[in-house]
C-alpha cells in the first residue's frame, strides 16, 4: 500500500503594509499643524485597527469580495461558492478554495 503524502499547504499570501502606512501617518503627525492633528489621530487608529485584524479575517473579506463580485449569492461555503472562487481565482486548487470557503463561512464581513 501506499503512503499517504501530508496535505499541502496553503499557498495563499496575506500582505500587510500597515507598518509603512503608520510609519507614514506618524511622521506627518509629528510635523502636523494643530489643525491637521485631529485627522491625523484619526488616521492612525484606523492603521492600528487594521494592523490587528487577524490573518484569517483579512483572507474571508478576499473571499467574500471575490464571490460578491463574480455575483455569487448564496451561502459561502457551497459547492457552487468553491467553483465561483476557483474561477474568479484560477490558480486555487480545490482543496484551498474549499478551505478558504469553509473559513470565511466563519467569518461573516
Amino acid at each position: 500500500m501506499f503512503g499517504r503524502l501530508a496535505p499541502p499547504e496553503l499557498n495563499v499570501l496575506v500582505l500587510r503594509d500597515t507598518d509603512v502606512v503608520a510609519h507614514g501617518i506618524r511622521q506627518a503627525l509629528a510635523e502636523a499643524t494643530p489643525e491637521e492633528r485631529p485627522g491625523l489621530e484619526r488616521a492612525a487608529a484606523l492603521v492600528e485597527q487594521a494592523a490587528a485584524e487577524p490573518d484569517a479575517a483579512l483572507l474571508a473579506r478576499w473571499v467574500h469580495e471575490r464571490l460578491a463580485a463574480a455575483g455569487h449569492e448564496g451561502p459561502v461555503d457551497s459547492v457552487r461558492a468553491v467553483k465561483t472562487l476557483r474561477e474568479a481565482a484560477p490558480g486555487l486548487s480545490l482543496r484551498q478554495a474549499v478551505k478558504l470557503t469553509k473559513d470565511a463561512a466563519a467569518h461573516r464581513p
